[in-house]
């Protein structure tokens, strides 16, 4: 099965299990709390977005619509009683999209993909005119580091993964549209020019690097409470 919690990945660990818990549920909360009722609501995937659906389900609004970035968030959602529709049912326009992520760099740089949904992520994070991510403490680095995730055609994956090397292949089922999950293993001494090579790579279908133009804030949970981050994204 596809990972859906970037916590599993080895280079993400961090902090005592339940402290990071309950600092993605005070995350989560926050998040949810910025909802109103009538929203168009893009939902994330991973292990914080997993501590969202029920808050914004406890909020009980009524005329919400959510759409979500992988299989495991529409289940999740659709059993606690949200609404599900298509993107292109709302004509690609979300008035919100809230999502975690693996590693947050002081410029805003975010590394997100670890539940392999990264591509419609994005996708859903373009399309909503803010876009808000969630995140405990241990997330926020000094620098980032790989794994930076990978979505690739499979038509021509080795040449692609040679193209994109140090890069392997990742143990998980397919992305929702049936692409191979790999990851890039390189140091990431320029975020930006990295991700200009991945996306500029024949081959990658989307890269897991977040730039901050893509970020309204960030709500990063710690001992002292939640902080709010203004991204370098503004309201359209």
């Amino acid at each position: 099965m596809a990972n859906d919690d970037p916590t599993t990945t080895p280079a993400r660990a961090g902090g005592l299990p339940e402290v990071v818990e309950e600092r993605k549920r005070a995350a989560a909360r926050a998040a949810a709390a910025l909802v109103d009722d009538g929203m168009r609501v893009g939902l994330g995937t991973g292990s914080t977005v997993a501590h969202l659906l029920p808050a914004l389900a406890e909020r009980r609004l009524p005329a919400l619509r959510c759409v979500a970035t992988s299989p495991a968030t529409a289940r999740a959602a659709a059993a606690l009683g949200l609404e599900l529709v298509d993107l292109d049912e709302l004509d690609g326009k979300l008035d919100v999209a809230i999502d975690g992520a693996d590693e947050i760099d002081p410029g805003g740089w975010a590394i997100k993909g670890g539940g392999a949904a990264h591509t419609r992520e994005k996708i859903v994070a373009a399309a909503a005119r803010r876009f808000i991510v969630i995140a405990s403490a241990e997330k926020s680095v000094g620098t980032l580091t790989p794994p930076v995730p990978l979505e690739i055609l499979r038509f021509g994956a080795t040449a692609t993964l040679a193209a994109v090397a140090p890069a392997r292949l990742r143990g998980v089922d397919p992305s929702p549209d049936g692409n191979l999950i790999a990851d890039h293993l390189g140091a990431i001494h320029d975020p930006r020019a990295l991700a200009r090579h991945l996306a500029d790579t024949p081959g990658v279908v989307e890269h897991g690097l977040f730039p901050p133009e893509l970020i309204s804030e960030l709500l990063i949970a710690g001992a002292h409470g939640v902080e709010h981050r203004r991204g370098a994204r503004r309201a359209a």
